[in-house]
């Protein structure tokens, strides 16, 4: 008997050796494995728009070297920049997104070990024997070991999505950071531009007061009319409108700004800028578009959600196939007065035979599912460049308009001041000075605000190229943070 028991012990131990073994060399990984879209063979965006870039302004080919808003020259911008960046809320989120991103990964690879648990029984039971029934205490305790052979590489497929999962979160927080730059050198530029506005137009109403003043002294010497008094005072009061949405303009640039950098209005105020405070970039690095589609944040976004849908198609893939597990335990028995050790081993299998096509349905699920994410790829990076070539043609279009507008402010002020000659030698009316005045007027606040959109073109390009490596600082996810949590 014991013999036989030992033969039958060791037929079972070879069985499942051999069957384990079989199954070892047979493994497989199931699914597409994940190939990078390749990249687009275009050297260009616009080609237009790219010769005829005003002074050869557009390096097509070259990237940016250091942080991208340093192009503009400003210290103030610097120092707002790096407070912005510390104490960005949205960027405290996307930090802890990634963690939690990392944190699933670790937790799925843990399958990829042996899976070791303890267990442990206690109560009584009552037995039937023949003579007469029993009731005594049991209790059980022990480890179980259980191992996954992961034949067909589903659990490796679902590490890879939580991968991708990853990549997608770090690349999130990079949009974050680009967004977040962007965001603050535009409400510099803008918070610059409603000061220099609010400048330019206390300077006209200081005119048109001078004016009034000028055409009273007139009308009390019998030399101008009641209607003349009448236009000056009409002038002043319009011109004191253009005040308050300026005023607007430039609070709430500033409040945006104080948000940005991670507090509120009344804790923390950004300095005034004046558009001198920038300078116009002499040359502006233009990357190409195959080096811009491994670069800018969106598109790896897009890449990422490509591959979790390519191990999504492994998975569904894996669960047509046999699923195999090997488990072991020993256990600590005793009933009554009596206790043994017991021991297992088992190799267990489990193969799908019919469910209705579902496993064929969510496998066909998971292959469309591919194919959106595909298209949604190629549409980000289509439209990433259209994007690139309206901002190349803006900048050259700007360009246009500001030399337009430079020469529209110095005819402007000639009219201007020849009108005024002609008032007080008596040669014209208060009207036609009027006129030369709102003409002036006009030109030099359309300048400001020329000027500006030319500014805010520039960044929407730097930004829309992807910004630059060297200004994003994904943080470190080796370690997950708990200082923060509730105790």
């Amino acid at each position: 008997m014991k013999t036989s028991l030992r033969f039958t012990r060791s037929a079972f131990l070879c069985t499942v050796n051999a069957l384990g073994m079989a199954l070892m060399l047979c493994a497989c990984i199931v699914g597409p494995d994940f190939v990078r879209p390749a990249t687009r063979s275009s050297q260009h965006y616009d080609p237009q728009a790219e010769q005829q870039s005003a002074g050869g302004q557009f390096e097509m080919g070259k990237r940016i070297n250091g942080h991208w808003w340093s192009a503009f020259r400003s210290p103030k911008l610097d120092e707002v920049m790096r407070q912005a960046i510390d104490g960005n809320l949205e960027l405290v989120a996307a930090d802890a997104t990634i963690r939690q991103a990392a944190a699933s990964v670790a937790a799925a690879e843990g399958a990829f070990y042996p899976q070791v648990n303890v267990g442990a029984t206690a109560g009584r039971q009552r037995t039937h024997t023949a003579s007469e029934p029993s009731v005594s205490n049991v209790y059980a305790i022990g480890p179980r070991v259980a191992f996954d052979l992961d034949m067909f590489g589903g659990l490796e497929r679902a590490v890879e999505g939580q991968q991708a999962f990853a990549d997608l979160q770090k690349h999130r927080y990079e949009a974050a950071y680009l967004t977040l730059t962007g965001d603050v050198t535009q409400q510099a530029l803008l918070l610059a531009s409603a000061n220099a506005q609010i400048r330019a137009v206390q300077t006209l109403l200081s005119n048109d007061a001078k004016n009034l003043e000028l055409v009273r002294r007139a009308h009390q010497s019998g030399t101008t009319t009641r209607i003349d008094v009448s236009l000056a005072e009409t002038r002043l009061a319009q011109d004191r409108t253009l005040l308050p949405p300026l005023a607007q303009q430039r609070d709430a640039a500033r409040h945006a700004l104080s948000i940005l950098a991670g507090k509120g209005p009344a804790d923390w105020i950004a300095p005034d800028f004046v558009l001198d405070d920038f300078a116009s970039p002499s040359s502006i690095p233009v990357s190409l578009p195959s080096e811009t589609a491994r670069t800018r944040p969106d598109i790896l976004q897009a890449e990422a959600e490509l591959h979790m849908a390519s191990a999504a198609v492994g998975v569904a893939t894996a669960s047509l196939y046999p699923h195999v597990e090997l488990s072991a335990s020993l256990t600590q028995a005793a009933s009554g007065n009596g206790g043994a050790a017991l021991w297992g081993l088992a190799a267990g299998m489990t193969a799908p035979i019919f469910n209705g096509g579902a496993l064929k349905a969510e496998r066909q699920a998971a292959v469309d599912g591919y194919n959106a994410a595909l298209a949604r790829y190629q549409h980000t990076v289509v439209s990433s460049f259209g994007q690139i070539a309206d901002t190349l043609q803006a900048i050259n279009h700007g360009a246009e308009q500001n030399a337009a507008q430079d020469d529209a402010l110095r005819a402007a002020d000639t009219s201007l001041q020849l009108n005024q000659q002609a008032y007080a030698q008596g040669e014209n009316s208060i009207l036609q000075v009027l006129e030369a005045e709102r003409a002036y007027e006009q030109a030099l606040l359309g300048q400001i605000r020329v000027q500006t959109a030319r500014y805010l073109d520039v960044v929407q390009l730097f930004v829309a190229l992807g910004g630059n490596d060297a200004g994003v600082i994904v943080p470190n996810v080796a370690t997950i943070r708990t200082d923060s949590l509730p105790l």
